[in-house]
């Protein structure tokens, strides 16, 4: 027993944890309260271990292969104490997957329980049955791509031959998918580094059924996040939509955009059509989330010429408006629907 213990200690092992921000706790942190709580959050998981990698806003992976023989504790007792300080602490619950590499921790923090760590002991299990849309790097087009010829699951995708994945859909992509199928991701957790996605989120003050005050909520994150993202000079290259119920579970969404981009107006067509795709129909909704994902710098990205004047007169407009709000505050300028 023993020594099964010793082993386990051993292996490479990724905590994915997701603090559940929307707790009363973060009312003591006045406005902006999720903002103001992650940063301790993140500096109680480098307690534990220095190769921690936060993902704002509420998420962060942590590399505890050298915790676990630290402390000697498995990763699921290790994850019950982090989970204990979060809440004793901070008053905030947390959600965390473990597994062997940082994929497999994501995919098991997105279906693990509050209270209850759900570690992937064998990869290949975990992810058999799995629809290949599951996996990361796998959109629409790809997914439907694969399922024309018949991969439509993780196990499929895993004992298809690496060269008939590669005809399908490229080389470099086709190698990555065989390999992540095959539970290989190759991502290194790397602490202190430049985040590669930007989020904000709106909690609604009751159970809100209504269609138009979500889409306004919506509006407001797309306009705060391409503030953001014009003020630091970068651009996304897609979006990613959570809505959380009454009941606190949630469901995400994300889809990348035509190019990468800071355009406020781009981001709100992308971020209501994600969001129309939920069919909510009268779900009960008490916050969204925006979050733009794969940042890169602006000064590399392309923009494709357009001969609409209005999408030209809107980029103008933009601009000002970014100055006023720089020297004037972020309510100097927002959207007349926003003003009301």
């Amino acid at each position: 027993m023993g020594e099964q213990g010793h082993e386990a200690e051993e292996r490479d092992m990724i905590l994915c944890v997701r603090f559940r921000l929307d707790s009363p706790a973060s009312d003591a942190f006045g406005r902006g309260g999720a903002e103001a709580l992650f940063p301790p959050l993140i500096d109680l998981l480098a307690e534990f271990t220095p190769v921690v990698e936060a993902a704002p806003p509420c998420e962060a992976l942590a590399d505890v292969r050298g915790a676990l023989r630290y402390f000697g504790r498995s990763p699921a007792e290790l994850a019950s104490v982090i989970r204990v300080r979060a809440l004793a602490l901070y008053g905030v619950d947390c959600v965390i997957g473990a597994g062997p590499n940082p994929m497999l921790a994501r995919m098991a923090a997105s279906e693990a329980r509050p209270g209850v760590t759900l570690v992937v002991d064998d990869p290949a299990a975990f992810l058999r049955d799995r629809p290949v849309v599951a996996l990361d790097g796998v959109g629409r087009a790809t997914a439907r791509t694969l399922c024309g010829y018949g991969l439509d699951s993780v196990g499929r995708v895993a004992d298809a031959p690496l060269a008939v994945l590669q005809r399908l859909v490229g080389a470099k992509t086709g190698r990555e998918l065989w390999e992540r199928a095959r539970g290989v991701d190759r991502t290194p957790v790397v602490p202190h580094a430049a985040s590669r996605s930007v989020a904000a989120e709106r909690s609604f003050p009751h159970d809100e059924t209504d269609r138009t005050q979500q889409r306004r909520a919506l509006l407001s994150l797309a306009e705060e996040l391409g503030t953001r993202l014009r003020a630091e000079g970068q651009v996304c290259r897609a979006l990613a939509v959570t809505v959380r119920y009454a009941d606190r579970t949630t469901t995400t969404r994300s889809r990348a955009l035509p190019e990468p981009t800071a355009h406020s107006a781009a981001l709100t067509t992308l971020a209501y059509a994600v969001h129309d795709s939920f069919g909510l129909q009268r779900a009960r909704v008490r916050g969204i989330a925006l979050r733009a994902e794969g940042l890169a710098g602006a000064e590399g990205a392309a923009h494709q010429l357009s001969l609409d004047p209005a999408d030209e007169k809107a980029r103008r407009i933009e601009a000002v408006a970014d100055k006023a709000r720089a020297k004037f505050g972020p309510r100097a300028v927002l959207p007349g629907s926003l003003a009301a």
